[in-house]
């Protein structure tokens, strides 16, 4: 993009206010400058406000804990083969930082273990290993990273040997960003020749791996399937050959690992059917009667609690990406360089980040398997250093499920 055209550009977009300090700039930050206002899907930046309203909620039928056992052998075969055959890939979310457990490095290289090292890279790691080693096959590992944790994460492999992984088959690529904006929809500068950009959600995901060539790369090896899954929960089967083979026997185009709900009003999203599509629904978007509400077996009816682990087949997540998912637009708190030149950390929300969500890939995906999980064997998150869903919490289940620490 020549000048003229990225003036040209910005002016169309009511955003000339960008290149405030374009003559101050040389020319490497210039082109910089250019190659963000590129990158940016101006069809999709709106701060149209969402009224909130959901469609039709019911119930979606899933796979319980007792069904799932009784069908084990059967599915695992199944799941198993399709390792075998190349057909699954990992998909590790990771383009974030520890900020929330003190720490500014890449989160997933926190160390949570007590009387050894050991990291949340690591037991992914460990985990995932379990599952090559049950299916005898090794399996394309993906590592999304950001701008910010890139580098770092990579070297972080490097130094301790991808944790015996094969490092051929570990892939890197950077998560795409999306420019911040201010509550007037102006877009914020983080420098004079750099703009406030944000990681574009975990909805990203897969239009990142395109764009950085591995979906073709991995179509070229035979996956058809992606599993899809946080950096937090460091007791997550990964590829878990359990559950692709019951996703794949189902015949549906997605799948997702869920728990059974605590408690009617615990803070996880449910997974259940809007307008006869699957869907995520906040738990505050429930009324109290449907929070509440028991089928004849007692048990609540909206109960699959969703902990981001999901299974998309490729050709979906095709359909998917030529549909282009929303972008959502949440308030923050965005540092910025004010019109006279002082970088301003503010103390209030003064603008907007927007994301893709990973919800809305399972919605446009058409059809979803919940795949009920034990709790205590596959969910130990790690959001806080303290309290609930934290280092200690997780550490307490990782020791039930005899990992040592």
């Amino acid at each position: 993009m020549n000048e003229s055209e990225l003036k040209e550009t910005l002016r169309r977009h009511g955003q000339e206010q960008v290149l405030r300090w374009w003559e101050e700039l040389g020319s490497d930050a210039r082109a910089e400058l250019a190659r963000q206002v590129g990158q940016i899907e101006w069809d999709k930046l709106s701060l149209s406000a969402e009224d909130g309203r959901r469609g039709a909620i019911a119930p979606i039928e899933g796979l319980s804990v007792a069904e799932i056992a009784a069908r084990k052998e059967e599915y695992f075969a199944i799941g198993r083969d399709a390792v075998r055959a190349g057909k699954a890939a990992a998909v590790l979310l990771a383009g974030g930082q520890g900020t929330r457990l003190g720490s500014d490095a890449p989160k997933g290289t926190y160390d949570i273990g007590l009387t050894r090292p050991l990291y949340i890279f690591e037991q992914l790691v460990r985990n995932l290993q379990e599952v090559t080693s049950a299916c005898g096959a090794s399996i394309p590992l993906l590592i999304m990273t950001s701008e910010k944790n890139d580098c770092e994460t990579r070297e972080f492999f490097e130094k301790h040997d991808c944790f015996g992984y094969p490092r051929e088959d570990i892939f890197f690529f950077r998560q795409a960003m999306a420019p911040c904006m201010d509550l007037e929809g102006k877009i914020l500068l983080e420098d004079k020749g750099r703009i406030a950009l944000s990681p574009n959600g975990n909805g990203g995901w897969y239009s990142s791996l395109v764009k950085a060539g591995l979906a073709e790369a991995m179509a070229a090896r035979g996956v058809e399937w992606y599993n899809v899954f946080a950096v937090d929960n460091v007791l997550q089967r990964i590829c878990d050959p359990v559950f692709l083979g019951a996703t794949i026997a189902s015949g549906r185009a997605s799948g997702a690992k869920v728990v059974h709900k605590a408690e009617p009003h615990e803070r996880v999203g449910v997974l259940c059917l809007e307008d006869g599509l699957p869907s995520v629904v906040e738990y505050y978007e429930l009324s109290e009667e449907m929070a509440n509400l028991r089928g004849a077996d007692g048990n609540l009816v909206y109960s699959f609690g969703v902990i981001l682990n999901y299974l998309f087949r490729a050709d979906t997540l095709k359909a998917i990406a030529d549909k282009r998912l929303p972008l959502h637009a949440a308030k923050k708190k965005i540092p910025y360089l004010a019109p006279d030149g002082t970088f301003v950390k503010p103390e209030t929300e003064n603008g907007y980040k927007f994301e893709t969500l990973i919800l809305d890939m399972i919605r446009y995906a058409g059809t979803c398997l919940p795949f009920e999980v034990v709790r205590e064997r596959e969910f130990a998150p790690i959001k806080n250093k303290t309290g609930t869903d934290s280092v200690d919490t997780a550490r307490a289940l990782l020791q039930k499920n005899g990992v040592e620490l």
